[in-house]
């Protein structure tokens, strides 16, 4: 995710402008995370941001593929490492 207006935005093709930061993709994760005012602490931005985008963004990874990592459409984990299979 990155910060752009004043809002937080899920940068999954990661080609925004801007330093951007992980967060699990389950929703407990963000409420703490917004508990823990972490968001402009790891973005380096002054101010609070509106994560609304970021929530309703989660909402449909989360309803599409259930809690934990979120494989990618090439055999990636979020993080952009391989998944790698156990012998």
């Amino acid at each position: 995710m990155v910060a752009l207006d004043g809002r937080l935005v899920a940068d999954t093709r990661r080609r925004l402008p801007g330093r951007g930061a992980w967060l699990h993709p389950g929703p407990e994760c963000l409420a703490k995370a917004e508990r823990r005012r972490a968001f402009p602490r790891a973005l380096r931005v002054h101010g609070t941001l509106d994560v609304a985008e970021l929530r309703e963004h989660l909402g449909q990874v989360t309803g599409k593929h259930g809690q934990g990592s979120v494989p990618g459409p090439d055999g990636t984990k979020e993080a952009g490492r391989p998944v790698m299979s156990q012998p």
